[in-house]
């Protein structure tokens, strides 16, 4: 077996060609989509929606549906009960909309209800949860005492920033934007921006008075251009044929 650094540079600039060549393919093909036997295994797959390769966790399948146009990002787990075969009973566990992004290294870990409204987008590596442990018993070691359920329901429309955590019993409202590394337990209302951990609102709309408190404005920044970076410009947005200075 020959060391990279053994090879010539031509060997080794067509051998990497062909392996990420090859690795993009088999990202494409090994994609779960709804005419795939991994995508029949779910509750439903709306059309148009994908799960990426590589994938996480995924089991509870039969327990979780996802809308139309939606797309999974890759190493996000998607699960529903404590482990594969698990009876869940008729009714969905873990619903999620049409035409949601979750980024990549996202966690849906759903027991009793999590609903993720339609065009609700994330950065990679958020935490949802419609479960916690409890420490009603200090002499019992916390992961072997009976966990708390509460529902979890992130409204239409909303963002969620890298590295959100939510928390059972978490309800967030429509056009809600959470901002990174936030924390979130309780109920939060349309329109508003929460951070911080816990979140907390900083940040509201209404129709009547708009945003409060307002958004700074933007500085006016002059900017003078000589002719020959206009001419640059000229040319890279194919309006002229020279070559740039």
């Amino acid at each position: 077996m020959f060391r990279p650094d053994e090879l010539s540079p031509r060997t080794r600039r067509l051998a990497a060609d062909a392996i990420h060549r090859s690795y993009d393919w088999l990202c494409r093909v090994a994609a779960i989509a709804p005419d795939t036997a991994r995508g029949r295994r779910f509750g439903s797959l709306g059309l148009g929606s994908c799960i990426s390769f590589p994938t996480g966790s995924i089991f509870g399948e039969a327990s979780i549906h996802i809308g139309s146009g939606t797309m999974i990002g890759a190493d996000v787990t998607l699960s529903a009960g404590f482990a594969p075969g698990q009876d869940l009973g008729p009714d969905p566990i873990v619903r999620i909309g049409d035409r949601v992004v979750l980024g990549r290294g996202s966690h849906v870990v759903g027991h009793r209800s999590i609903e993720i409204g339609d065009d609700v987008y994330t950065g990679p590596y958020v935490y949802v949860t419609d479960q916690n442990h409890v420490y009603s018993d200090p002499d019992v070691p916390i992961g072997r005492q009976w966990p708390t359920e509460a529902p979890v329901r992130i409204g239409n429309g909303s963002w969620l920033g890298t590295g959100v955590v939510i928390l059972p019993g978490s309800c967030i409202g429509e056009n809600v934007v959470v901002a990174a590394g936030s924390v979130v337990r309780g109920t939060f209302p349309d329109h508003c921006v929460i951070a911080g951990s816990p979140a907390r609102v900083v940040r509201s709309w209404t129709a009547e008075g708009g945003w409060d408190p307002p958004f700074p404005e933007r500085p006016q920044v002059d900017v003078e251009l000589s002719q020959a970076d206009l001419d640059d410009l000229a040319v890279l947005l194919g309006r002229d044929d020279r070559p740039p200075h």
